[in-house]
């Protein structure tokens, strides 16, 4: 763009604001909405930054999109943004690729010990006051498949490597060699892979394709004594077929991070479940993570004024299989 022009931003916030936007003022001409006001405020605008992880407002508003040329989330997620003008225009996309990745490998880590453990048993007895010895599981020795190669997926291997875990991947194209998987299984011989496995975890973003992936006979392919770990996007597992699998004890328990209706209902039957580890969609909410999301988005910036190429540039248009 022209360096010399200030360029504005909308900022799709909501009522919480980002924080530390100040230096970001200082450069550009900064305008603030709500989902419900978006179309009105994006005339004129350049550059697009989803602050809220959860609007669907763009949809909408993008008849609006008049100057737009970059949208960026503030999440490593974009599905909510992937709206058929975005796909077809020469829009740039940009995410917050890189700020999760260690915080959600250290969630995943923290819950096969978990299980491995048996600390919600240890808590729950603890609670009653009472004293009862039980034997546990080693996690070092044990096999874990990452549904997901891309930056999480990867952290979450090099993470249960160092502890000792067995890791493989399943991406899109099979092959060897992998340095963090070693071995990478096709995604559509997923089933084929699950019985081979005492830890399945999900790391995939919400598509199309990757809907309701995780049915009933994928669970039936795990192992009985095998849990499911979900840290991908909502509407990947088909919740009445897992809460079949775990009440008949197809597979042994299940870790669950995302949830198709959030916040999940007080109704919902996996609130109940025993050997099931809720929580509320905060695996990769460490404490300063919004600061870093507002300082990657001002160094893209700083980059987008002087024209040169923005970082974690998302691909609008998945590869074909």
């Amino acid at each position: 763009m022209d360096p010399n022009r200030r360029p504005t931003i909308v900022v799709l916030c909501g009522a919480e604001r980002p924080p530390r936007m100040t230096s970001i003022e200082q450069i550009a001409s900064v305008r603030y909405t709500s989902g419900a006001r978006l179309a009105e405020v994006l005339p004129g605008a350049d550059v697009l930054f989803a602050w809220d992880l959860r609007s669907t407002a763009l949809a909408g508003a993008w008849p609006a999109a008049d100057a737009l040329r970059w949208v960026h989330a503030a999440a490593a997620g974009v599905s909510h943004l992937l709206v058929p003008g975005l796909i077809n225009s020469d829009v740039v996309l940009t995410n917050a690729r890189g700020i999760f990745d260690e915080p959600v490998a250290e969630y995943v880590l923290t819950v096969m010990l978990a299980f491995a453990k048996d600390l919600p048993t240890t808590m729950r007895l603890q609670q009653r006051r009472i004293w009862q010895h039980r034997e546990t599981e080693r996690l070092a020795g044990s096999r874990a498949l990452v549904v997901g190669i891309g930056p999480i997926g990867r952290a979450i291997a090099r993470k249960l490597r160092a502890a000792g875990v067995s890791v493989s991947g399943v991406g899109r194209q099979a092959r060897t060699g992998d340095p963090d998987f070693g071995d990478v299984t096709a995604m559509a011989d997923l089933r084929h892979a699950l019985p081979d496995h005492d830890h399945v975890i999900v790391a995939l973003p919400f598509t199309p394709a990757t809907a309701g992936l995780i049915d009933a006979a994928m669970l039936r392919a795990m192992r009985p004594t095998a849990r499911l770990i979900t840290i991908g996007r909502r509407g990947l597992v088909v919740t009445a077929d897992l809460l079949d699998a775990l009440d008949t004890g197809t597979i042994a328990g299940a870790a669950l991070e995302v949830f198709a209706d959030e916040p999940l209902p007080p109704s919902s039957p996996l609130w109940d479940q025993p050997n099931v580890l809720l929580s509320p969609h905060m695996s990769g909410d460490v404490k300063g993570w919004r600061d870093e999301l507002v300082r990657l988005f001002e160094t893209n910036l700083a980059r987008y004024v002087s024209g040169e190429p923005l970082l974690n540039v998302v691909e609008k248009r998945p590869p074909r299989r």
